[in-house]
């Protein structure tokens, strides 16, 4: 199979595709014909000769995609007169807290942040797929530890955790992560609230965002 032929049934199974396409799901549609390095290539080359257009293929979380650029977004909003749902300082807040510190318990979240945190808040984020229980600390109760999900990842246009914008200070309070359908991030990597005790669950929590 020659390049071109390649990079046409590429381009047609991102476009057609309603989710990201991880590299083993590519790889699949020539089974096995092209090596991962040249599959890559071929990537780099459809970006490349996207670059014009209203169109850009990104690397996400979950794999690569077509997606509109931002600066069309006040444009294509016109035809989506609906304002998608917006969420409380609180909600805001505790996404933060579990971006930057995760994995982190209910009370570590209610510790960082001076108050109680509601059952709703947690639910709304779980709800909307970006947070998820990976584990439980082995403490009095068995706490249950959150962490965020690649569906978080993929909202913020993201690849990995290292991604997000940096903290002004690791001991002061997280800052707010930017709104996903907005997000242009600079890296620094998050920080665990316990290294020592949830390292386990924090190495977890990392390969899972390669």
């Amino acid at each position: 199979m020659n390049t071109t032929d390649a990079r046409r049934i590429l381009e047609t199974a991102l476009l057609c595709a309603e989710r990201p396409l991880s590299l083993p799901e590519l790889e699949a549609l020539f089974e096995g014909a092209l090596a991962p390095d040249t599959l890559r290539r071929l990537l780099a080359e459809l970006q490349l000769a996207w670059g014009d257009r209203g169109l850009e293929l990104v690397c996400v979380a979950s794999g690569w995609r077509f997606q509109s650029r931002p600066q069309l977004r006040p444009f294509l909003d016109r035809l989506h007169p609906d304002k998608p749902p917006r969420y409380s300082r609180a909600v805001l807040e505790t996404l933060a807290i579990i971006a930057y510190r995760q994995p982190v318990t209910r009370g570590d979240m209610e510790e960082i942040r001076g108050v109680t945190i509601s059952s709703q808040i947690l639910k709304q984020l779980e709800d909307r797929g970006w947070i998820e229980v990976i584990g439980y600390r082995e403490t009095v109760g068995r706490p249950a530890l959150y962490a965020t999900t690649r569906q978080f990842l993929d909202d913020l246009g993201l690849v990995s955790l290292d991604q997000l914008p940096p903290l002004d200070g690791v001991d002061g309070p997280p800052a707010e992560p930017p709104a996903p359908e907005l997000a242009q991030a600079d890296a620094a990597p998050p920080t665990p609230s316990h290294p020592s005790r949830d390292a386990a669950s924090a190495a977890a929590a990392t390969e899972r965002y390669p």
